[in-house]
This record gives C-alpha cells, sequence and structure tokens, in this order.
C-alpha cells in the first residue's frame, strides 16, 4: 500500500518561509504525478501546485504562482514546497496527493497524506 507523508509545516510570520516535504513509499506510472492542495477552516480543499515525473510540467495556483516552487527528486522519492513570501491567507492543512494526471481537481488524486499545518501569523 502506498503511503504518502508530508512534513515542514509550522508556524512563522508573514513574508517568512518555509518548505514542506512530501514522501511517498512508492512511485509508479499510475501515481506518478505529485500535487499540493490545502485546506483552510470552512472552505474547500484546494490546488496549490502539481509536478509530473519528469519535472517537466508544472501548475499552480494563481494565488501562489509567483512565491511558491515545487520540485520533486524521484531517486529519493520526495516532492518539495518551497513557499515564500507567506501570507496569513496561506494559512491551511496542506496535504500531499499522488496521481496519474496532471489536474487540479483533488477528485483526480487516489493518494493522499494526512497533512501538515502551516500558520502565518501577521
Amino acid at each position: 500500500q502506498v503511503h504518502v507523508v508530508e512534513s515542514g509545516g509550522g508556524l512563522v510570520q508573514a513574508g517568512g518561509s518555509l518548505r514542506l516535504s512530501c514522501v511517498t513509499t512508492d512511485l509508479s506510472e499510475s501515481r506518478d504525478v505529485m500535487a499540493w492542495f490545502r485546506q483552510a477552516p470552512g472552505k474547500e480543499r484546494a490546488f496549490v501546485a502539481a509536478i509530473t515525473w519528469s519535472g517537466i510540467r508544472i501548475k499552480y495556483a494563481d494565488s501562489v504562482e509567483d512565491r511558491f516552487t515545487i520540485s520533486r527528486d524521484n531517486a529519493k522519492n520526495t516532492v518539495w514546497l518551497q513557499m515564500r513570501n507567506l501570507k496569513p491567507e496561506d494559512t491551511a492543512i496542506y496535504y500531499c496527493a499522488a496521481g496519474p494526471a496532471l489536474q487540479r481537481s483533488p477528485s483526480a488524486y487516489g493518494t493522499w497524506g494526512q497533512g501538515t499545518q502551516v500558520t502565518v501569523s501577521s
């Protein structure tokens, strides 16, 4: 069974940076797209960024495109989300997910981690 585990969340002041990590126990062709989503209290889970196996194709949400960077190292089964210039509205639980296609919808991803909390204070 595939497991996905996130880490790196925490409390940071506005303008600060955090790097989230996502380690998966197994990657295969059916799960070669890795993505980050986030969910703030009372809101639906929202797409943040996604990257294909090769790293050539990447998508970002408009709200983070100039501040966040997604990257991966397949040899380490690890995906990172570097977050810069964080804002209070970035506060949410951040989830890592794996799926077969580069989609923005959560329903396209079949494997999820438990999430890591990111809190940005003003």
